[in-house]
């Protein structure tokens, strides 16, 4: 088989790097930053599209543009063996199939895509063709979960053929799908794979990293023989494509990254059930001070948004001369809105705002831990400005840090934990402050 090709991976939100390390996130994508990352020695990188949070026109023109992009940075680099990932959400949120097929008219024709949304970190599961999250022992179809009642991406089907069916609006029918199950992807899949054509849909199953192992590797021959594939996952099959070694610093010695033993600032945005447990749970521990911005002032008037900025700076700048970490969270109540794009739009207003936070923190701030995917997007390319980050590994399973790097003007080397929403028990953020804030 020939080398290992490079994986590149089109990310909805900044998270999906939760499972490898030593690699690049790219926030932008013009054609010289593209560059850097197929140049980069690492065998995967992310552009972080973000578009999780994007109305679904912006979805299609972002990754048109990625694409149109990535066409030019993979032949002045004369790239030839390469993967695409169109990375997404364990539970099944995100413009699908509106990205695959972007990336699929841009850069295809394709032999295949695959749905492989497990994610092993969180007990998220494939089996039968059905997703699961599994938690303490106990299996939930997804579609029976608070993520499946999501406003923007809500479904009624975890059986993946069922799903494709629905996003699809019956273009691809369910039983057009193939159905790799466990049975078939355990043993050699190399015949089975090299029979796919004209871009099928493959719902994947997965119950342990072992299977996306064994998988990754007939997929990666496969190619090598000419198969083109397209892959819509979560993290899970990253870390098999990519077969990474250990991380650099173990997760329990990453205090080692925060500067200087300085307190640290969280800032919590995600609205899920799983955050707002994880937030009560941080809130009790010794050592942080809970900052709460009142969304529903905003909701009333946007212009009020400075006011609340110079409010919530002042009581930070208290905590942190006392030693403390503050927590600003957004205020926990669910607003109702009129449409989809209003809602869309209020949380643009939200992360506006979060983002004139991040902007006057303390410069020398010990660390800094984002929660929620779109929240962590926005910190990295318009709170700190990003261009491109190092990923130094995980502090905690599923949750990735990354250093700002030593020319940035203003937090030089600050290690930053993106937290996603829907990862981690009830202490998880409470672990992850922990150690980051061991030193």
């Amino acid at each position: 088989m020939s080398a290992r090709p490079k994986i590149i991976v089109i990310d909805d939100d900044p998270t999906g790097s939760q499972t490898v390390h030593s690699c690049l996130l790219l926030l932008k994508w013009d054609v010289a930053t593209l560059k850097q990352g197929l140049l980069d020695n690492s065998p995967i990188f992310f552009i972080l599209a973000n578009t999780r949070s994007l109305t679904a026109p912006e979805t299609e023109r972002t990754n048109r543009e990625i694409c149109q992009n990535l066409q030019r940075a993979l032949l002045e680099t004369n790239t030839q063996d390469y993967l695409v990932v169109s990375r997404s959400d364990s539970t099944l949120r995100g413009h699908y199939p509106l990205e695959t097929d972007v990336v699929s008219a841009e850069l295809g024709p394709f032999d295949a895509h695959f749905m492989v949304p497990a994610f092993f970190e969180a007990g998220r599961i494939t089996l039968d063709s059905t997703h699961y999250i599994e938690t303490d022992g106990i299996r939930t179809p997804v579609h029976e979960t608070e993520f499946a009642q999501d406003s923007v991406f809500g479904y009624g089907h975890s059986y993946l053929p069922k799903y494709v069916e629905e996003k699809t609006a019956g273009k691809i029918p369910a039983h057009q799908v193939k159905r790799f199950t466990l049975d078939i992807i355990q043993k050699d899949s190399t015949t089975a794979l090299m029979d796919l054509k004209e871009n099928v849909c493959v719902a994947v199953d997965a119950q342990q990293q072992a299977d996306l192992d064994r998988f990754s590797q007939d997929l990666l021959t496969t190619a090598s023989q000419g198969k083109k594939f397209l892959f819509r996952s979560a993290a899970s099959l990253l870390t098999s494509l990519a077969a990474l070694p250990p991380q650099p610093i173990a997760p329990d010695k990453m205090a080692s990254y925060t500067r200087n033993q300085k307190p640290g600032v969280i800032l919590v945005g995600s609205h899920v059930q799983k955050t707002t447990r994880q937030l009560e749970h941080l809130l009790k521990q010794p050592g942080v001070a809970g900052l709460e911005v009142d969304v529903a002032r905003l909701n009333s008037d946007l212009t009020r948004a400075s006011t609340i900025v110079a409010e919530i700076l002042s009581q930070l700048a208290s905590a942190y001369a006392a030693g403390q970490t503050a927590v600003v969270y957004t205020s926990r109540q669910e607003l109702v809105f009129d449409d989809v794009d209003t809602r869309l739009a209020f949380g643009e207003a939200v992360s506006s705002l979060l983002m004139d936070i991040v902007r006057g923190l303390p410069r020398d701030i010990g660390f800094l831990i984002s929660k929620g995917g779109i929240t962590s997007n926005d910190t990295l390319s318009k709170g700190l400005g990003l261009t491109s980050a190092r990923l130094l590994g995980q502090v905690i399973p599923g949750v990735s840090v990354i250093t700002t790097g030593e020319e940035h003007p203003h937090f030089a080397n600050l290690p930053v934990v993106l937290f996603p929403g829907n990862v981690g028990g009830d202490d998880a953020v409470t672990a992850a402050f922990q150690r980051m804030a061991a030193a």
